[in-house]
């Protein structure tokens, strides 16, 4: 019981990240809305990469899809590609301070809005525009809490 309760809390979190993503905020803030479920996603791949994979990654970015009103795949594509690159790297980065995985966090999300536009402007047109980066230098900025809050709950409650 207790271990379905543990792989029971990554899906919790991750749906609290999603809960965050579609949260009502005024337009001047929604701007610089950090990405919470691909952040919370990458720590978990970080900490967990057997429990969490490039499946749950496009599962997520479907469900951000389906919410959000985008193009069905393009975030779902976005969170495999940074999943993948996050997977493959994850003992590299476990060995960085959580400022240097701050700023790798950042290049992830640069990415993954790299990903997201490019996609976006081949199949609705859309254009570029600087404030579509705002969420890279947010998550850059809490990637630490976000760090040390679920390393804390995840040893507390033994997740392995």
């Amino acid at each position: 019981m207790q271990n379905s309760w543990r792989f029971l809390y990554i899906h919790l979190t991750l749906l609290l990240a999603l809960l965050l993503n579609v949260m009502p905020l005024p337009a001047a803030v929604k701007l610089f809305r950090p990405d919470w479920p691909l952040l919370v996603l990458c720590y978990w791949v970080l900490a967990l990469p057997h429990r969490t994979n490039i499946g749950t990654a496009f599962v997520l970015g479907f469900l951000v899809d389906v919410m959000v009103g985008t193009v069905l795949g393009v975030n779902a594509l976005g969170y495999s590609v940074i999943c993948f690159v996050v997977a493959a790297n994850h003992l590299k980065i476990r060995n960085f301070s959580v400022l240097q995985q701050s700023l790798l966090v950042g290049l992830l999300l640069a990415l993954y809005h790299l990903v997201v536009f490019w996609l976006s402007h081949f199949l609705t047109g859309v254009y570029f525009r600087a404030a579509y980066l705002w969420p890279v230098l947010t998550g850059m900025i809490v990637w630490p809490y976000i760090f040390w809050f679920l390393r804390r709950t995840r040893r507390q409650f033994k997740i392995q």
